[in-house]
């Protein structure tokens, strides 16, 4: 498996320093969701060969998966991060899939996604980049997003039956949600692309809460997952300090 670190964790920094200083932690990547604001792509493609470690993951330009009516701008925002990920070298391009509309059936809205989705497996046929689909906590952070549970998440994934259509599985999301970590996270393996991980409650550093990232990990390990895991949360410590914690208290245990 292979770490990387998520946002701006390093307050200040502009994005090839958040690079440089993701590299000097011992992590694989950095998880940068706003592509646009990087500047001269070609340029930073460049600037991250000579750090050694690139942006892992990125998002699209626009979240609306579940009506049928944002679809073309939703395609042409992903057609635009596709070519953004193209010159970076970047393999995942995260979504979220909108809020829940009022007055439409669940049904039509799963429905409207799937069709979405199986357009964006079109444009990312014949590449080795996933779009990866994100379920949110409905609870804490994210009211009224549409896609929350791993199983409806999952039905979604098979019914698109893409290669290059995926899952990320955010720990803390769906401990909140639905719990069952470890049996979801390693169940759905298959569909699953990459992990994000945090603790609850409160989001802040693994290690400071209530769930055991020792034995998750563990897990997640065992299922022969070689991909990312991002560490996408605050932190209660300086991140200098935090970081190599989690590295020496978890990551290292596992």
């Amino acid at each position: 498996m292979k770490l990387s670190l998520c946002g701006s964790p390093f307050p200040g920094a502009d994005p090839l320093h958040q690079l440089q200083k993701t590299k000097e932690h011992g992590f694989n990547g950095l998880e940068f969701y706003r592509w646009q604001s990087l500047g001269d792509l070609g340029e930073f493609a460049k600037a991250q060969e000579k750090i050694g470690i690139g942006i892992a993951a990125t998002c699209t330009t626009c979240f609306n998966l579940v009506d049928a009516s944002a679809r073309d701008d939703y395609l042409a925002g992903l057609e635009a991060t596709i070519h953004a990920c193209e010159i970076l070298g970047a393999r995942s391009i995260i979504t979220q899939t909108g809020n829940e509309m009022a007055g439409v059936s669940r049904e039509i809205q799963r429905d409207s996604m799937i069709e979405t989705l199986k357009h964006c497996a079109d444009l990312l046929e014949g590449s080795d980049i996933i779009l990866e689909v994100e379920p949110l906590n409905g609870l804490i952070n994210h009211p009224g997003h549409f896609l929350q549970r791993s199983d409806e998440s999952v039905y979604v994934i098979d019914q698109v039956n893409s290669p290059n259509i995926k899952l990320v599985f955010d720990v803390y999301h769906q401990q909140i949600t639905e719990g069952n970590v470890i049996r979801n996270a390693t169940d759905y393996i298959d569909r699953i692309n990459h992990y994000h991980i945090a603790d609850n409650p409160g989001r802040q550093q693994p290690g400071t809460g209530e769930l055991n990232y020792v034995n998750i990990l563990k897990a997640i390990r065992e299922t022969g997952f070689a991909g990312f895991v991002g560490l996408e949360c605050g932190y209660t410590l300086d991140p200098e300090e935090a970081l190599p914690q989690f590295l020496e208290q978890i990551w290292d245990k596992i």
